[in-house]
């Protein structure tokens, strides 16, 4: 009888890297979306205010035209109700702001609402999954607002201008869909494609995953677009020749497979590009077809349902997004009280600045505390070099704001440091908009307050422990062992149907995404007990091998490994 007793073997403490966390990466494939789409929310309702001489005003519809930096990777279909609740949330998070500020100006209590406004967006928007830039838009907003004087009657008229610059920001990013509808899934097919390639020329395990990870999102991206259309149905079919790939012989066994490569990166380029998708009468090796309507609308279900049961998990008590709301919490509340006992008047900075370092594990909050640091070092350097500009009169004081509006966007992808250059000018222009203050001052404060929400967010980070990442782990070995096994049951019929082998094969590789990306995160945690590695790793060869037998029973291509092989 095999021994399937689970051997721990104990974590070394992450290594906590400076240059990799500092080195520049290529710039997203769509860097420039979100960064011309803020532009282009903000123009409208900001040059009405610099028309009307009330470009005091300019935090609150800023804040709507935010709204337009999220949901550039999701289809369209989806992305209009995930931007609407965000524009919801921002409105709801400044509303709670500035009616707090609107009823006591003790800054204990502001700095306790704000601590407590940053833990509830992050653990909304880590559960809800909503993507970048995540939970720091909302934070900023919301703790800005806070030390911004407040009188209850003017509440109405800065939320509507919120709710107005949304509103906005919605038709801009929803508006492409009259142009080119199916662009997001093309989008995600060429990411996928391009990973595939990847794998088959350099075949590895960490490289299996990033391109069963990119397929499985484009897959989950063709599901939420809508109904299968002519050109849907086609790179359903690309996906099932990038599925093919990671389930093929060669990649199996590790060997390098130049042609296939290159042929997977020009497909890439081309369903990337504005042409017509390439035609692929028939899957490789095989008569394989893309699913059809009933099969989508099957496998839309079960994601639908499948979301419904994660995001309840993700919003309980026990769910394992608490302990990063409790840093949260604990470390924007730590280093809003610093800032005050610092001598600084708005502290809501350090607040921001503290919710920015919490990411999913410690290893990765080093990380972007480092790139915190450098950037708004750097950034209120370029604020000084601009103040001269800004002085001479609200439209230059706007343009500049714009600027860096797009800048951020621009080249945060290349690194977040990189990105936070543009973000803290930025930042310091809208207090600028409110009124002039003294440029040491201004300055000073913002570096103090840098300094206080980086090191008091690590210490939060190290103390408040999260012992649930070592138990997700251990759930997603169990969720991918009976996704494995409920395929190999559909495998072993006498003749499995379609839709039956691409439901256990989407179930199965949506399974070996989460459990490596808990293994990932896991790993990166401190004051943990031990990870079961070698049991992950076996799980994730045999799932492997359960969705290379599958694709070869739906067509995909010729014999695959044995179910049982090692």
């Amino acid at each position: 009888m095999r021994d399937t007793t689970i051997r721990f073997r104990r974590p070394l403490t992450p290594r906590l890297p400076v240059a990799a966390a500092l080195r520049l990466a290529r710039p997203s494939d769509q860097w420039f979306k979100p960064a011309l789409s803020v532009v282009c929310a903000a123009l409208a309702p900001n040059l009405t205010l610099l028309a009307l001489g009330r470009l005091d005003l300019v935090m609150y519809t800023m804040a709507g035209s935010l709204c337009a930096l999220y949901g550039h990777n999701l289809p369209y279909a989806r992305r209009a109700g995930t931007v609407a609740r965000v524009v919801l949330g921002m409105v709801t998070g400044l509303a709670v702001s500035l009616v707090t500020a609107s009823l006591t100006d003790s800054v204990a209590v502001l700095v306790a609402v704000g601590a407590l406004i940053a833990a509830a967006q992050k653990a909304l928007c880590d559960a809800g999954r909503i993507g970048p830039p995540g939970n720091v838009i909302f934070t900023f907003v919301a703790t800005a607002a806070l030390f911004v004087p407040q009188r209850l009657t003017q509440v109405p008229g800065h939320l509507a201008l919120t709710l107005g610059a949304g509103t906005i920001a919605w038709l801009v990013t929803a508006g492409p869909a009259l142009l080119r509808r199916e662009g997001p899934e093309r989008r995600a097919t060429a990411r996928a494609l391009d990973a595939a390639a990847a794998c088959a020329a350099d075949p590895g395990h960490r490289s299996r995953h990033t391109a069963a990870a990119a397929v499985h999102a484009a897959r989950q991206t063709l599901l939420d677009a809508g109904r299968p259309t002519p050109v849907r149905r086609q790179l359903e079919r690309l996906l099932l020749h990038a599925e093919a790939t990671l389930t093929g012989g060669a990649v199996a066994e590790g060997r390098a497979d130049a042609d296939r490569a290159a042929r997977m990166h020009a497909w890439a380029a081309l369903t990337r590009a504005r042409g017509p998708v390439p035609t692929l009468p028939q899957t490789p090796g095989g008569t394989a077809e893309a699913p059809g309507a009933d099969a989508w609308r099957a496998a839309r279900r079960a994601r639908r349902r499948a979301a419904r049961r994660t995001l309840l998990r993700s919003l309980g008590p026990r769910s394992p997004h608490m302990p990063i709301a409790l840093r949260t919490l604990v470390g924007c509340a730590l280093a809003g009280y610093a800032a005050v006992a610092l001598g600084v008047d708005r502290p809501y900075w350090a607040v921001v600045t503290a919710a920015s370092v919490f990411q999913v594990n410690v290893a990765l909050s080093w990380n972007r505390a480092l790139q915190r640091t450098l950037g708004n070092l750097l950034g209120v350097l370029a604020f000084a070099a601009v103040v001269p500009l800004i002085r001479t009169g609200p439209a230059a004081l706007l343009g500049c704001l714009l600027f860096f509006s797009f800048g951020a966007e621009a080249l945060i992808t290349r690194n977040y440091w990189l990105g936070s250059v543009a973000v803290t000018p930025m930042a310091l222009l809208l207090v600028e908009a409110g009124g002039t203050h003294p440029v040491g001052t201004l300055i000073g404060d913002r570096v103090l307050d840098t300094l206080i929400g980086v090191a008091l967010g690590l210490i939060a980070a190290v103390a408040v422990t999260n012992r649930r990442a070592a138990g997700r782990v251990e759930r997603a070995l169990a969720a991918a062992a009976d996704a494995r096994a409920a395929a190999e049951r559909t495998l072993e019929g006498p003749a499995p149907c379609a839709a039956a082998l691409d439901a256990d094969s989407r179930r199965l590789a949506a399974a070996l995404v989460d459990l490596r990306d808990a293994q990932d995160t896991a790993a990166g945690e401190w004051w943990q007990r031990t990870l079961p590695e070698e049991e992950v790793l076996e799980a994730e060869r045999a799932g492997h091998r359960t969705l290379a037998a599958t694709a070869q029973r739906r067509g995909l291509h010729g014999p695959a490994p044995t179910i049982g092989a090692v």
